[in-house]
């Protein structure tokens, strides 16, 4: 079960955490920069989202390196349904929040045409949004393993 790519207390589970951690901060940078965000919820929302993405991941990436440097090996069954909640719980709240953040972006872009004569920084909502989508992905990916590992290791 060890050898298994994104396991905790691996360099392939550490990798993924900090890339989770690194694309949600960016996804919260470009946000930022986008005047006006904060009028809007679904923008409200993926920050809040984000942010809880990247505090959940830096608090394992922590984890991971910590058991790397100790040696320790993370995968007791209880650590592991932890780890499993946490990442399905932050995994539907950033899908859940890229997807109506995406869906307003489109309205007012695409539909209405806001951008064009409000101003609207719809770009940077565009690239905010890229990224979540990016975090998601990666948060998916460990998720799923995170399921397999807690089923490996209930066997």
């Amino acid at each position: 079960m060890k050898d298994l790519p994104g396991t905790p207390g691996t360099l392939s589970g550490l990798l993924l955490r900090l890339g989770q951690c690194l694309f949600a901060a960016a996804s919260m940078g470009v946000m930022v920069t986008a005047s006006g965000f904060s009028n809007y919820t679904a923008f409200c929302y993926l920050m809040a989202s984000m942010g809880l993405q990247m505090l959940w991941s830096m608090g394992l990436a922590g984890l991971d390196a910590y058991a790397l440097r100790i040696k320790r090996d993370l995968q007791n069954p209880v650590l592991v349904s932890l780890f499993v909640v946490g990442d399905w719980v932050t995994a539907t709240l950033s899908l859940a929040a890229a997807c109506s953040s995406a869906g307003i972006t489109v309205l007012y872009d695409k539909d209405l045409g806001f951008c064009k004569t409000q101003h609207m920084p719809c770009e940077r909502y565009s690239i905010s949004i890229a990224l979540a989508f990016m975090t998601w992905f990666l948060i998916d990916i460990s998720s799923l393993i995170m399921l397999w590992v807690l089923a490996l290791s209930s066997t």
